[in-house]
């Protein structure tokens, strides 16, 4: 074996060493790891000096990145999720995402670009990180709170938009100034050449829909039958590229739509947490390499040629990007709290971006130059997304305390914020008042209706708020935690608070303000481990359920159960 000639061994090692270093730096300075990942790129690309890894190689290795980052988001994508927000969620996509791509078309108009290459370049200015969001919610607590749930709903949407846009992109491309591939000839009618290609999609969304929700699953339980932990991994990486690789070659479908639908497909299967549990250390991987070849391709001496170019980028992504999400959600009637929240979390722009970008450069409708201003601004943009977040609430006291119409905004009458003054009287004297309307809210509210008990729910949601109204179950729109809202509940009369939330920290605060309004009342607290049902039991919060001790009783009442005499049946009958 030559020795001096593994390219592959080289890159990957050179890649994973220093990736792995500024990785962990990133992340003691409480910014992003993949910044650390990108900045490994610059350095073993060919722009600076030093190692220089094959960037053939590493292009390729990238590609696997995409299809395994896609199979991730398919594989996470909740349709319900998008849902429980798509009052709010799509609009505000759209409208955030069509500010961004003019911004961005209007800046490169001035900069005398073509209007395909500003085309894709605004649109590559509008799609935020997957990987940043959900990270930096992790971090601050919020991912399944309102505000998270909002954040991601719309971070789908922008994903579906995304996946849309490079679907199209390569039938678009000649007719949006690329070149014609295979000469004048090739260059058909645009409607044709889009039919085309959408039935080509269709076809294989049809095909995975019916064929691949069958299929998959099956091949999973024969494979999981086998007890073979390497071979159900195995399994599922090669469903995955091979779906992806199948889609490209077959439907001339984008290895990223075709990834995408795997894990749309295998979510669906009873399989779907151990495939995105096994499958979490290859997407890691090479998600890092994706990364880490996205960096090899940025020019750093674009920031000295170009800084004004940059600050425009970073204008667009922080700024147009963060005031087009505050105005979109204030006219919603939601809080300060959380417009300024999810502007936070949408201010950057990350892996999507990078594909995007280099479809278009792969088509011939950007330059790499551009392309190194999307990757600047990505970058800039991912390091800063920390401090967007330490922001919101030291911006929303300041604005509350200066301007009148902060303070209006805070203030404004909420339409569901209080019961309608026709709400019958059972619901507010003796009701049970029920705080969270999700999986758990939900089963509990079924069975009080079932025993014709009465109840009020609280919740943050406005749509399941606004549809529970529509429904006539009597519902109130607020955070549970402010006593406003427990008093629109009707709390004072109540005799039970049920907090059925997914989130611990804030029942204490609940218990505080129920035992203020209404002394007498019992409270019922669902738990996520026995240490914290422990501790509010022991502080005396109320009665308390813990997820797992609830279903092992109810196990072991079964199985109690199935061991009772024949004739201690016969008697209790």
């Amino acid at each position: 074996m030559d020795h001096h000639n593994l390219t592959l061994i080289s890159t990957i090692a050179y890649g994973f060493g220093i990736a792995l270093l500024l990785g962990f730096i990133a992340e003691r300075l409480r910014i992003p790891a993949l910044v650390g990942y990108l900045l490994a790129g610059i350095i073993i690309g060919p722009h600076t000096p030093g190692f220089v890894g094959d960037t053939a190689i590493a292009n390729q290795l990238s590609e696997l990145g995409v299809m395994l980052l896609m199979f991730g988001v398919g594989l996470h994508f909740s349709l319900g999720d998008l849902m429980s927000v798509k009052r709010i969620a799509i609009p505000g996509a759209v409208f955030q995402m069509g500010i961004a791509t003019l911004l961005g078309m209007f800046v490169s108009e001035l900069w005398g670009w073509s209007h395909g290459e500003a085309l894709v370049f605004g649109l590559s200015l509008s799609c935020a990180s997957t990987v940043v969001l959900i990270k930096a919610l992790e971090t601050r607590g919020i991912l399944e709170t309102m505000n998270g749930r909002i954040a991601v709903g719309w971070l789908v949407v922008e994903d579906l938009a995304t996946v849309l846009a490079l679907v199209l992109l390569p039938s678009l491309a000649m007719y949006l100034g690329g070149p014609v591939a295979g000469g004048a000839e090739a260059q058909g009618p645009l409607l044709m050449k889009l039919a085309k290609t959408m039935l080509s999609v269709a076809a294989f969304i049809f095909l995975m829909l019916v064929a691949g929700r069958r299929a998959i699953p099956w091949l999973l339980w024969q494979v999981a039958r086998t007890g073979s932990r390497e071979l159900f991994t195995l399994a599922v990486i090669a469903i995955a590229i091979g779906i992806a690789y199948a889609a490209q070659e077959l439907f001339k479908v984008s290895f990223a739509l075709g990834a995408f639908f795997a894990g749309m497909v295998m979510r669906e299967s009873k399989f779907s947490h151990r495939a995105a549990d096994e499958s979490l250390p290859f997407r890691d991987a090479f998600s890092v390499l994706f990364f880490v070849a996205v960096g090899m391709l940025f020019k750093p001496s674009i920031l000295v040629e170009q800084p004004l170019q940059v600050l425009a980028v970073i204008g667009i992504i922080m700024l147009g990007k963060t005031l087009a999400a505050v105005f979109l959600v204030l006219a919603f009637r939601y809080p300060m709290n959380t417009a300024l929240t999810v502007a936070a979390s949408l201010a950057q722009i990350g892996e999507f971006s990078f594909i995007l970008a280099d479809q278009a450069v792969r088509v011939g409708l950007m330059s790499e130059e551009v392309r190194s201003l999307v990757l600047a601004g990505a970058l800039i943009s991912i390091a800063l997304n920390p401090v967007m977040f330490m922001a919101v609430n030291p911006l929303k006291r300041w604005l509350l305390a200066r301007f009148e119409f902060a303070r209006k905004l805070e203030q404004r009458e909420e339409p569901f914020a209080q019961l309608p003054m026709s709400t019958d009287r059972k619901y507010l004297e003796g009701q049970v008042v029920l705080v969270g309307y999700g999986r758990i809210g939900q089963r509990i509210a079924q069975s009080l209706e079932e025993r014709n008990i009465p109840y009020v729910v609280a919740e943050q949601n406005r749509e399941c708020v606004e549809d529970l109204r529509k429904e006539g179950k009597a519902a109130v729109y607020g955070d549970a935690t402010d006593p406003a809202v427990l008093i629109q509940a009707h709390i004072a009369n109540a005799a039970i608070l049920v907090v059925a939330t997914s989130s611990p920290l804030d029942v204490r605060t609940m218990a505080e303000a129920a035992r203020t309004l209404n002394p007498g009342i019992e409270i019922v607290v669902r738990t996520h481990s026995d240490e914290e049902s422990l501790l509010l039991h022991g502080e005396g919060i109320g009665v308390t359920f813990y997820n797992d001790e609830e279903l092992a009783k109810s196990m072991s009442n079964y199985v109690v159960e199935r061991f009772r005499p024949v004739d201690q049946e016969a008697h209790s009958v």
